[in-house]
């Protein structure tokens, strides 16, 4: 299972949110590439780097993209705000691996996978659920579709790998949806799940790893020092058990 530390940024400074409420921020008050290069030096590979700005439409922080992606050799997964096919170029030619599309992916599917087919491999699917359902345009709009059926589309149409939040258990450090994971690859056995939200501390990265995941997305419980980047590595390159 990879480990993956994440950046969420507004104007251009790593925050947490709780909940996914813009008005339970909490700033660290450190530099997005200082961080980006300490998880660089620590072994780790991969970043989520999310844009809570644009996601919230509200401008973006393709800068900082282009400056951790120039500056370092990770990996990026970058996310917020790609509503449109020039959203999502300006995000690659900003230095990002991969795109999460969330929103999109809800509002207008058949765009989004026609996405997937010229970049095939580099969309990750965002499915940010409360009590099952999806959630979309920043988590500000709940709506009434299904989880599970929203990611099968994806799967069946040649996503391969989701992004998955329990949003209830966003920035709280009360553990990950471990049941939600383990049933949607019981229904899903064929995606690359990554898990996103609640994790605490390395019990429950192993946890995840046990139960089957892709990769588990760590966030507040590093910025909170209840994990360190040596631990992330280590459960990254532990055995199961």
């Amino acid at each position: 299972m990879k480990v993956i530390p994440a950046i969420d940024l507004i104007d251009g400074r790593p925050v947490r949110l709780s909940e996914g409420d813009y008005k339970r921020k909490t700033d660290y008050n450190r530099d997005a590439l200082d961080v980006a290069k300490a998880f660089e030096d620590g072994g780790l590979e991969r970043l989520h780097l999310v844009d809570l700005d644009a996601a919230a439409g509200r401008g973006n922080n393709l800068a900082i993209l282009d400056k951790i992606a120039s500056r370092t050799s990770l990996t990026i997964d970058f996310g917020g705000g790609i509503r449109s096919r020039t959203s999502l170029i300006s995000a690659f030619e900003s230095g990002a691996s991969y795109v999460n599309v969330g929103s999109a992916a809800f509002k207008k599917p058949g765009e989004v996978l026609s996405w997937n087919s010229e970049w095939p491999g580099r969309i990750i699917l965002s499915a940010d659920l409360k009590d099952g359902k999806v959630a979309v345009s920043g988590w500000m709009e709940e709506t009434a579709a299904d989880g599970v059926e929203f990611i099968s589309r994806f799967l069946a149409s040649g996503v391969k790998e989701a992004v998955v939040t329990d949003i209830s258990r966003d920035g709280m450090l009360s553990g990950p949806a471990i049941e939600l994971y383990k049933m949607i690859l019981s229904k899903l056995p064929a995606l690359h799940l990554v898990a996103s939200g609640g994790v605490s501390s390395v019990s429950d990265l192993l946890e995840l790893k046990k139960a089957g995941l892709f990769a588990a997305i760590v966030g507040k419980a590093y910025y909170e020092n209840r994990i360190t980047i040596e631990e992330m590595k280590e459960a990254e390159c532990s055995q199961d058990e």
